[in-house]
């Protein structure tokens, strides 16, 4: 098969990574893709997110599979394109993307789904935001209605910081994303990352995960995209998974069908767990960055044959065969990051022959003159797998202190809630 990947960050790498080891896989390109990629990719100037770009790259280079890796794309309609143009396609329509696209879709379908999420309220304006922040007390959560690039979430502690994030959104810091802002009760507990994929009717959940979202060791700092993760996340059990399946996003999906609007791909489920109860924090329509690096890591190959069951509506049959395993990994961002920071700065890389069980998946990296510069704010996720959770992450570790790179920072405390 000729396959496209669409994305340029450290999914898309791992996306590739595990696709091209799969036998089915003849030819592969990525759009934009990057300096990692191109080592198991045809990496090409595309825009992802101009359908008839794609749609023209796939026409002339034969492609039989599109694997759409970030939410852009998805928004913009590019996955009902493809399918229009009759290109094999994983990613969901237009319409069903709008569980991530839009917050306050997403809050009324699970209102129509009876799912259970954080009680909220909607506005367009700062002054109804002012004072239902007035109301509710603190702590709170703003969210900026549409896509922010991971930056439009605010988990204000204290009223100055709520009143902050909703001057943010309305002043346009996240331009149209913040025309409407979604008001949250805050949810205490643990926050995991539940990842189903569907054809429209079958479900089929992959591993669990845990995110790690501030910037700093402890959970201090500012939210980020996310600085590290492991796999499988012990604090969601088979009996939680099962029941967030049942009564949060199996019935949205029934909701989503019964619109005519069904979802194909895969459906990130954030979901905060207190007392053996989970409840939804946010849907994503796409694998979670840096969670993918760790479930293609412990997929490997057969990554290709779940999605392609996916794209063609024969999820029911699909496994995936789960090694009893673990895996970490472990972002390193350019300082400064998720603010200001630097871009071109060199990195040297060790040399991982003869460690199999370590992947570098590049996020935001780029060559300049044959030398390995950073090209973004979250820049590498070393991923390591383990036959324990504490050897897993040892072994990422080991390869993070390895690599040159003076102008990043990490965390050093990825697992540990787990450990």
């Amino acid at each position: 098969m000729n396959i496209l990947i669409l994305g340029g960050g450290g999914r898309e790498h791992a996306l590739a990574w595990a696709i091209s080891q799969n036998p089915k896989c003849d030819r592969l390109f990525c759009a934009p893709g990057n300096a990692g990629i191109a080592e198991v990719a045809e990496c090409v100037r595309l825009n992802p997110e101009d359908a008839s770009e794609v749609c023209a790259f796939a026409a002339e280079h034969a492609i039989d599979f599109v694997v759409i890796g970030p939410e852009a794309p998805l928004a913009a309609g590019v996955a009902d394109a493809l399918r229009a143009d009759g290109y094999l396609t994983f990613g969901p329509s237009q319409a069903a993307a709008q569980v991530e696209a839009s917050k306050a879709f997403t809050k009324q379908l699970c209102d129509e789904a009876g799912a259970d999420t954080a009680r909220y309220a909607r506005s367009t304006d700062a002054a109804s935001a002012h004072a239902y922040v007035a109301e509710q007390g603190t702590p709170i959560v703003i969210k900026a209605d549409g896509l922010a690039a991971g930056k439009g979430v605010t988990v204000a502690m204290d009223d100055a910081t709520a009143r902050a994030a909703i001057d943010d959104c309305f002043d346009g810091a996240f331009g149209d994303a913040g025309a409407e802002v979604v008001i949250e009760e805050f949810m205490e507990g643990e926050e995991v990352s539940l990842f189903v994929l569907t054809d429209g009717e079958a479900m089929l959940p992959l591993a669990s995960a845990q995110d790690h979202k501030r910037a700093f060791d402890g959970d201090e700092g500012p939210n980020t995209g996310g600085m590290g993760a492991y796999s499988p996340a012990p604090v969601l059990t088979d009996a939680l998974r099962d029941r967030a399946l049942d009564t949060i996003v199996g019935p949205c999906l029934k909701v989503l069908r019964e619109r005519g609007t069904p979802f194909a791909g895969v459906l990130y489920a954030g979901l905060m767990i207190q007392d053996g109860r989970p409840r939804l924090v946010e849907y994503n329509a796409r694998f979670g960055d840096p969670e993918c690096q760790l479930l293609m890591a412990r997929m490997g190959a057969q990554a290709l044959d779940v999605l392609l069951a996916v794209a063609e509506g024969d999820l029911a049959q699909a496994r995936v065969n789960w090694a009893d395993d673990h895996a970490v990994t472990v972002v390193l961002a350019a300082k400064g990051y998720p603010g200001d920071y630097a871009k071109g700065e060199p990195i040297r890389l060790p040399d991982l022959a003869g460690e199999p069980l370590v992947q570098i998946f590049h996020a935001g990296t780029a060559e300049k003159d044959g030398q390995l510069v950073s090209n973004g704010g979250r820049v590498l996720a070393v991923t390591a797998r383990g036959a324990s959770l504490q050897e897993a992450r040892d072994r990422a570790y080991g390869v993070v202190d390895r690599i040159d790179w003076p102008g990043g920072f990490h965390r050093r405390d990825i697992g540990w809630r787990a450990l």
